[in-house]
């Protein structure tokens, strides 16, 4: 282990976080608490690049990497890319047996990965002793574990958190096609009701049958998705002028400007819940309590956002989450 290993000032780490939205969302207070103890610290994240516009949006990562352009390559080529950004530190803060093996054969010095993964035995030289699955903490906390060797005393609050989220800006503006669905005296709020496959979803009926109650209380209403999300629900939808199909209509940077002019969001536990909730948007997240999808690990992390669970116990997520009601959404408005 390197002397001064505390200090990281002067230091270029790489946090890989290569999955989605939601998680890249959560490991951004990571990146603000290292900026913030080591201001000369150079952050390298390593991502997917459908998650590029959401790493912009936050000012404490100096550049982006993507691994979809180096995992096509041969491995002789991304160890070569992997030295030749000059890193003292990597993080694996999400585990990717591929990338593991690949940082090792690159001699990047201190190589970061929980002991809970048996190949981090072979490829990292610093692993912290803790597991997700069973914590109490949230996603965004248990990322701090992986410091523990850098002066973490201990794990940040959640409004510690919440805090360094608040740097978290839209970069872009609404383009003009939408700007005139976003015009209008009634307060605007986004329906996300699919999650490709992530988390557990609340049925569409109820989806649509709140979208009908909240324009009965001067609501426009907008559902939100994926192209291919929107055909699963496209025909479904109740046919009213304040309620507006967006699905698969805009890219992510423009789906991010859109939320930022928009007054919340509600969906379960995906990206655009967190999106919503970063921006400081009121973002309802509809949870299980059946771990580790329960909120207590995964809910959206923002001054308005907040979470629904269901009063009924179920072995069943499915079942749980189903039998969230419609009033307790509406009681919320």
């Amino acid at each position: 282990m390197p002397k001064n290993q505390n200090n990281l000032n002067g230091k270029t780490l790489v946090i890989s976080r290569t999955d989605s939205i939601g998680d890249v969302i959560l490991t951004l207070p990571l990146c603000a608490w290292i900026k913030q103890k080591f201001p000369t610290a150079t952050i390298i994240f390593l991502g997917k690049k459908y998650t590029q516009p959401v790493l912009e949006c936050f000012p404490s990562i100096d550049e982006i990497k993507y691994w979809d352009d180096l995992d096509s390559k041969s491995d002789v080529d991304i160890i070569s890319e992997f030295r030749s950004w000059n890193a003292d530190i990597f993080v694996h803060v999400f585990p990717d047996k591929k990338i593991a093996k690949l940082v090792r054969k690159a001699k990047i010095p201190m190589r970061i990965g929980t002991s809970h993964r048996v190949y981090h035995l072979l490829t990292c030289n610093v692993r912290p002793n803790f597991t997700r699955k069973n914590s109490d903490l949230h996603e965004a906390q248990l990322n701090f574990e992986l410091f523990s060797s850098f002066g973490i005393k201990e794990v940040p609050t959640m409004e510690r958190i919440k805090e360094w989220l608040k740097a978290f800006e839209s970069k872009s503006s609404v383009p003009k096609v939408f700007q005139t669905i976003l015009d209008t005296s009634r307060t605007k709020l986004i329906l996300h009701p699919k999650s490709q496959g992530s988390a557990v979803e609340w049925p569409l009926e109820k989806y649509t049958e709140l979208a009908t109650r909240l324009v009965d209380q001067n609501y426009r209403v907008y559902f939100s998705g994926t192209e291919k999300e929107g055909l699963l629900f496209r025909e479904q939808l109740p046919k009213d002028q304040n309620i507006i199909d967006i699905s698969g209509k805009m890219s992510l940077s423009e789906f991010i400007s859109f939320i930022n002019e928009v007054d919340g969001l509600i969906a379960c536990s995906t990206g655009p819940l967190h999106i919503a909730a970063v921006l400081q948007k009121r973002a309802i997240g509809l949870y299980t309590k059946v771990r580790p999808m329960h909120p207590g690990r995964w809910a959206p992390i923002g001054t308005k956002s907040e979470t629904i669970v269901s009063l009924t116990e179920s072995t069943s997520p499915e079942n749980e989450i189903r039998s969230i009601t419609v009033d307790q959404l509406i009681e919320k408005f």
